[in-house]
């Protein structure tokens, strides 16, 4: 009886890979000989996989729309500076990254006195704390309006990178900025430093 499941059961799925490979087949085929299809109401051939051109610039037409130099120069600008935030992150991510590491392999160690292994998880337990800091003051500054910004804590102080506006950073936009970074950490208006990219 098991033997006789089992041999149904190879049968069908025999069966299955057969119907399977005959589509493929027939459908590789059918794409070979039904590759020209005709459009109803036009009766332009069209060919399947193949590009048109749609904007009529060959035939001396002007395109419906064009991108002025300044707008690419601003689309241009706006990719470098985001590339720039984008590289920020990595790089302040992967110092962090470097630092937890010998960190914990010092908090690990069992040759270390327990002095050492303290302030190594205290380290860890600071770069903790000023990561989310960092992401709540970067959040923050974008929700205030700002484009994008990347911000650094450490001992000394807080640096927050904003992206260039139209305007330039005025003292009011400085303000916001200090206020949220304030609000976040413990640190004075006179260590945290703001600055716009060029």
């Amino acid at each position: 009886m098991v033997i006789k499941r089992k041999s149904a059961i190879y049968s069908v799925i025999a069966l299955m890979l057969c119907v399977a490979v005959y589509l493929n087949w027939s459908y590789q085929r059918g794409g070979e000989d039904g590759a020209v299809m005709q459009t109803g109401q036009t009766g332009d051939n069209k060919i399947l996989g193949e590009s048109q051109l749609v904007d009529k610039t060959e035939s001396g037409e002007e395109p419906l729309e064009t991108v002025s130099e300044t707008e690419e120069q601003a689309a241009g600008e706006t990719t470098a500076a985001s590339d720039y935030f984008s590289q920020a992150r990595l790089s302040r991510q992967q110092a962090r990254d470097e630092a937890v590491s010998i960190f914990k392999q010092t908090s690990e160690n069992p040759s270390a006195d327990a002095q050492s292994k303290e302030q190594a998880e205290a380290s860890i337990a600071t770069m903790a704390e000023n990561a989310v800091k960092e992401a709540r003051i970067e959040n923050l500054v974008v929700a205030k309006g700002f484009a994008d910004c990347v911000t650094f804590i450490n001992e000394e102080g807080v640096n927050v990178i904003v992206q260039k506006t139209e305007n330039g950073l005025g003292e009011e936009d400085v303000a916001k900025i200090r206020d949220i970074v304030m609000s976040e950490t413990d640190f004075a208006a006179d260590v945290i430093k703001i600055i716009e990219t060029a």
